[in-house]
């Protein structure tokens, strides 16, 4: 198993967050429709602390497992979403596990992309928000161009911009 990362570094192709929210499903298909397009790879990342992570199967009642424990209950959730996306078997696929909060996991992950993708809203709890926290951050301080998906937008922005025409506003 590798080891506990709080940096990822990509050289190019797109990457997406997930966090394992509805919105985040979304994103990592629209990117990935987007990679198989650019033929370039996609990288999923996955920020994440022992609050946001999934239990690890060692965990008991008075024993906190090792970190690298609750990284692996984090990336078997992590593969587990990308399985359940139903990718195109030809899109290139690395999955990112990254001990840091969401912002500064992806930022560090976006300074070698070439796009970085998200959802709209994730895990927060203000859902009258256009843009969640972290997108919002995102959009404003990462290194290279940002998406920003919104949840039941992304299949028909994207079907209309491979038939050539380009989807505006509502």
């Amino acid at each position: 198993m590798d080891q506990v990362r709080e940096v990822v570094q990509v050289d190019g192709g797109v990457v997406v967050g997930h966090d394992g929210s509805k919105c985040a499903q979304e994103a990592l298909r629209w990117a990935a429709r987007l990679a198989r397009r650019a033929d370039v790879g996609l990288h999923v990342v996955r920020a994440w602390s022992m609050t946001t992570a999934p239990q690890p199967s060692s965990w008991q009642p008075g024993y906190v497992p090792p970190l690298t424990d609750w990284e692996q209950a984090v990336r078997d959730e992590l593969t587990a979403h990308v399985a359940a996306a139903g990718l195109d078997p030809a899109v290139r696929v690395t999955c990112h596990v990254v001990h840091r909060a969401p912002v500064q996991g992806l930022l560090g992950a976006a300074e070698g992309a070439s796009l970085l993708v998200v959802g709209a809203r994730g895990r927060g709890g203000f859902a009258g928000l256009l843009l969640g926290s972290v997108s919002d951050q995102l959009v404003h301080h990462a290194a290279c161009p940002v998406t920003v998906v919104r949840t039941g937008a992304g299949g028909r922005d994207f079907a209309a911009a491979e038939a050539g025409s380009a989807v505006v506003g509502e």
